[in-house]
């Protein structure tokens, strides 16, 4: 079993209960077991600024798939939620779900690259991260405590 690291965001319909029912089919994957999950956070968009807020959280999971079964897994999920990629970057979604970091695994190819390259830029990644794991250390780009030190988290708000 290998710990992972997955970012969740919605920021369509029931951004709420898509984050939470994410949760949920994360814990049914396949030789995949949820350990923990972040608290919620109602964070500004990012990239394309013009779309509602979002809703994002982490969770940490140990899973016996390998990163590209793990991302092929999370793709059917935002599918099972509706999401459609049209090849928009960065605008609105129902469900988006990224593979951060996996234990003792660094990748970079066309479909998948790890830990994910731009943790160290998103406040909306790094303050769920933080909750989780505080002094994991990202290859190539630090511990996430620190990483989230050096963030604009303006307009970020940890939900109820």
């Amino acid at each position: 079993m290998t710990e992972a690291f997955i970012a969740l965001g919605s920021n369509l319909g029931d951004a709420h209960g898509q984050v939470l029912g994410a949760f949920d089919a994360l814990n049914k994957l396949p030789r995949t077991r949820l350990l923990d999950r972040s608290p919620l956070y109602l964070t500004p968009p990012w990239g394309v600024v013009d779309q509602p807020a979002f809703v994002n959280a982490v969770a940490r999971i140990d899973t016996a798939l390998s990163p590209h079964d793990l991302l092929d897994a999370l793709l059917a999920v935002e599918r099972a939620a509706g999401r459609v990629r049209d090849g928009e970057r960065w605008g609105p979604r129902t469900l988006d779900l990224d593979v951060l970091h996996m234990d003792g695994v660094v990748l970079s190819d066309e479909r998948l690259t790890l830990p994910h390259p731009r943790i160290a830029d998103r406040a909306f990644v790094l303050l769920p991260l933080h909750a989780l794991a505080p002094d994991l250390l990202l290859p190539g780009q630090g511990r996430v405590a620190d990483l989230l030190a050096t963030v604009d988290a303006a307009g970020c708000e940890r939900l109820p």
